[in-house]
């Protein structure tokens, strides 16, 4: 490992562009933030406040979600992974931590520790952009309009603090909305030399991350319930919930997103962001599954339509989005026609589930996205004997 490397664009075809042990590592930070926003989730679903909890959930996530979106896409266009690289990487990833350490708080309407935890990453960040900008002339204009842009947006995060409990919401997505604009102004007339294949490695490394939160949450809440008997409609639950976990992660990975990416590179920045959605949702999930494992012990508030609600709505959205991502790139490998009866089929299984209950509800799912899964896997085997 170099001292000090001149920070240049990397190749954008470059063979066997993988994760580097750095961002895996800088990864790892997240599974805390993660089990927080998650945690959060679960026992406001599980008191029966899921209403509550929603909002604070998503605003938190976006930040997690962002913080990592901008670093991720950074480290693909301008890796150099010298010591200045590492430190500053070191920096982020101690933001991370003081974000996850505030999200109980942002729970209750305090944003303060997110916010420095957020200030900390984008310290770091932007002193990565101002060395791309001072050692790479050719990306020099972007590299200096995503420093100043990623600056100017956090002065307005940190003033929001100074309003009485952070002003008014609309204010938080005014914010958002301009945190979400730097990166196509900065990248107006040039764009970053990140890499399609290593972008698609990063998203899915990601997506594992979070499938491995909800394995986590359900393992901790199946052992909770563990002490106090087990019984077959615990067993029952978490079966089904693995079962839902394996199955997106399934149909997540079988869509060859690099190759969508290096063919649609202009369609990257609604492929990127909408992902948001899909990672919010996985993490939604696992909470979700946290709160079934405690229903089946007697351990939670909520009504039963609410604890299916908080695992079917999440896995419809995380279909959905799934396809939608991938149709502008390519023909997605799960037809819609499938995707959308299969998720309208999974959300009514909460108006089922006061009849047939929890276990029987989350069972109904699983099987729908096995069926979803077969069909898939049939109608791909047909097309090649055909063709």
């Amino acid at each position: 490992m170099p001292l000090r490397s001149r920070m240049v664009a990397r190749d954008l075809a470059e063979p066997h562009r993988v994760s580097s042990p750095l961002e895996l590592l800088f990864d790892l930070t997240f599974v805390a933030a993660v089990s927080q926003v998650s945690g959060r989730l679960a026992h406001a679903t599980g008191t029966a406040h899921t209403g509550d909890a929603i909002a604070p959930f998503l605003m938190v996530f976006f930040a997690i979600w962002w913080a990592w979106m901008n670093f991720t896409w950074f480290a693909s266009a301008y890796d150099t992974d010298d010591v200045p690289y590492r430190v500053m990487t070191f920096v982020q990833m101690a933001g991370v931590l003081v974000l996850a350490a505030g999200a109980p708080a942002a729970f209750d309407g305090d944003f303060t520790t997110v916010t420095l935890g957020y200030l900390v990453m984008r310290v770091g960040l932007v002193s990565l952009w101002v060395r791309a900008a001072i050692a790479h002339p050719a990306g020099r204009a972007t590299a200096l309009r995503y420093a100043a842009g990623l600056s100017i947006v956090q002065v307005f995060w940190l003033s929001r603090l100074a309003l009485s409990g952070g002003g008014p919401m609309w204010l938080f997505f005014v914010l958002v909305a301009l945190d979400l604009s730097v990166p196509p102004i900065a990248e107006r007339s040039g764009t970053t030399a990140w890499h399609p294949h290593h972008i698609a490695e990063r998203y899915g490394l990601f997506t594992i991350i979070l499938l491995g939160e909800s394995v986590l949450a359900s393992t901790n809440a199946v052992q909770d319930a563990v002490e106090h008997g087990l019984h077959a409609d615990l067993v029952t639950i978490a079966l089904a919930g693995l079962a839902i976990l394996f199955a997106l992660w399934w149909i997540y990975f079988s869509e060859p997103a690099g190759e969508g990416l290096e063919r649609h590179r202009d369609r990257s920045f609604v492929w990127g962001y909408g992902h948001y959605l899909v990672f919010a949702a996985l993490a939604a999930i696992g909470a979700g599954l946290e709160t079934a494992v405690a229903s089946a012990g007697g351990h939670t508030g909520a009504g039963t339509r609410t604890v299916v609600a908080s695992v079917a709505v999440p896995v419809a959205v995380v279909l959905v989005m799934i396809w939608a991502l991938h149709a502008p790139m390519r023909r997605p490998a799960v037809r819609l026609e499938l995707v959308g009866a299969t998720a309208a089929l999974i959300l009514l299984t909460p108006f089922a589930a006061p009849a047939i209950g929890v276990p029987a509800s989350l069972v109904a799912i699983a099987a729908l996205l096995a069926l979803l899964l077969t069909t898939t896997l049939a109608r791909e085997a047909l097309g090649e004997v055909t063709g």
